[in-house]
């Protein structure tokens, strides 16, 4: 080969592989490209699917409620907005806090949600003094009147579960001073008054309402022409030393009362779901459905309380769709039942 000129050289490489060719092509080699190509096209995405999301799970571990990244659904409803109306405001004082709401209302009780306002206070753990108490009140009597909420049309209304608290005796007595009436309720009359808030019309005989409170959680439904309304356990039963347990059981037997049709639908409001749903709310939807329990991880004592009452009342009634009502509330149901 040394003695070959560089035109020799050239042509002994192209003669070899053009043999290279013909030979390859002879004995199937389109074939095996083909294979080659399929395989290609074919394993990639395969690949590329089953790789973990690292991301995303990063983010999910960092949160303090972890859901599925699918919800049960969708519920589709739009509610009935008023015509014309008036505006009308209402000061929840809860077992965890001040919420105040304003809402208008039409001659057809129609209503809509025009401003809400959620707050913590220390009167419900006995850390407040009364001057506390009369500032966060009027605060919250100075912003509804600012919005338009005429003086006469601001109420109060004290939740079941925050009549246990030694601390509410400061509100009330606070209000009293600022010359408004304190409206009280019992449990009973709280799960009453949420079903008529959270229940539209067209699901009156085949759903049901769950409202779990601090203090106390509400079961309700309609059996004929009446409102059944039960109490039990709320989400911050720890603090009195109460087990999961025991809780359970008893939710689910009051939970069994529900009649089989009505146990389709539950709307659900509440502390603990508001949490639930914030974890698979889409966008700025009004109505969230929530995800099963078990696909929840939470840490916070209240929460996980909440999370075993809502596991309770689904495992004992078989409902699988818990839909979450972003701007009702029970004390909402109190403006409807005004005159």
């Amino acid at each position: 080969m040394q003695r070959l000129t560089v035109a020799g050289r050239l042509l002994i490489t192209g003669l070899v592989l053009a043999a290279f060719y013909f030979g390859f092509k002879k004995f199937g080699g389109k074939e095996v490209l083909e294979k080659l190509k399929t395989t290609d096209s074919t394993e990639a995405p395969i690949a590329s699917s089953t790789l973990p999301d690292n991301s995303s799970s990063a983010s999910a571990e960092n949160s303090d409620n972890v859901a599925s990244s699918t919800t049960k659904g969708s519920f589709d409803y739009t509610a009935p907005v008023p015509i014309a109306g008036k505006l009308k405001g209402v000061v929840e004082l809860g077992a965890s806090g001040f919420n105040s709401f304003v809402v208008r209302i039409d001659k057809d009780k129609n209503w809509k949600l025009e401003k809400a306002e959620f707050g913590n206070s220390l009167v419900t753990e006995n850390m407040a003094t009364d001057e506390d108490v009369r500032a966060g009140l009027k605060k919250y009597i100075g912003g509804m009147l600012d919005y338009g909420v005429g003086g006469k049309e601001i109420h109060f209304v004290v939740s079941s579960g925050a009549l246990k608290a030694e601390g509410t005796q400061k509100i009330i007595k606070a209000l009293k001073t600022l010359n408004y009436f304190v409206n009280t309720v019992t449990p009973e009359q709280e799960g009453i008054l949420g079903l008529k808030v959270v229940q539209p019309k067209e699901f009156a005989d085949k759903s049901f309402v769950v409202d779990i409170g601090s203090g106390n959680t509400k079961i309700s439904w309609h059996e004929g022409s009446a409102i059944r309304s039960l109490e039990s356990y709320g989400a911050k039963y720890f603090q009195n030393g109460v087990d999961d347990e025991t809780v359970a059981k008893e939710i689910k037997a009051k939970a069994k009362q529900i009649p089989a049709e009505s146990r389709k639908t539950c709307f659900i409001i509440g502390g603990v779901p508001f949490e639930l749903a914030k974890a698979v709310r889409k966008d700025k939807e009004r109505y969230t459905v929530l995800d099963l329990p078990s696909a929840y991880k939470l840490e916070n004592a209240k929460s996980k309380a909440g999370l075993n009452i809502y596991k309770a009342i689904a495992e004992s009634t078989g409902c699988d769709k818990f839909v979450f009502d972003w701007d009702a509330n029970f004390t909402i149901g109190f403006l409807l039942s005004l005159p």
